[in-house]
């Protein structure tokens, strides 16, 4: 089982931890707000990616896009939400001068982006399809495989918001802040974009 293990975190991390909505926004939520003012984000991103694993593992996605025009719904709900991230991180001061008048994201916009992010559906659905760990016990192997990737979840997010905190530190110029931050809700309208490609 151990073996196993291994193999479903190898398939998990290239998918999981790739660039799209979710690690994007994670990444520019630490550079526009800093680590302590991502932090409630990338926790309700990971709560939100933990509940799509969930709603894969019980069969509740596949019950739910079948009713016709759902996914759509999803989709434009969780893309509509992305541009107004990315609004709200063009316009933050930089960390070290921010008067708060720009709040952070909170807990709840992190956990709805991750439920409408059609990207942790697939990425999800694929990693959690491509391998099985305990043969001949659906239940347990369901069981097995959230339990490995709930924690690499918590881990991918967090990477990316240290790595974008990363760039608050060495950002707290106006100028060199707004180009970071404008270059992040681009690269998050782009992700955007590619949903609906």
């Amino acid at each position: 089982m151990t073996g196993e293990l291994v193999l479903l975190w190898m398939t998990a991390l290239p998918l999981m931890g790739s660039p799209g909505p979710a690690t994007l926004s994670n990444a520019a939520a630490g550079a526009a707000f800093g680590w302590a003012g991502g932090l409630r984000y990338m926790l309700g991103i990971s709560a939100g990616t933990s509940t799509v694993l969930l709603l894969i593992a019980t069969g509740v996605t596949g019950a739910v896009l079948a009713v016709p025009g759902a996914a759509f719904v999803i989709t434009v709900a969780g893309a509509l939400y992305i541009l107004y991230l990315a609004y709200r991180i063009t316009t933050a001061p930089p960390v070290a001068k921010g008067d708060g008048s720009v709040p952070a994201p909170s807990f709840a916009g992190g956990y709805l982006l991750a439920i409408a992010n059609p990207k942790a559906y697939a990425a999800l659905g694929a990693v959690f399809a491509s391998r099985t760990v305990v043969p001949d016990d659906v239940l347990f192997d369901a069981g097995i495989k959230i339990a490995a990737l709930v924690p690499l979840v918590l881990a991918v997010n967090s990477v990316w918001l240290v790595l974008g905190s990363a760039f608050a530190v060495v950002l707290t110029h106006p100028s060199a802040s707004r180009v970071a931050n404008v270059s992040f809700a681009v690269l998050l309208v782009a992700s955007v974009a590619m949903v609906f490609w």
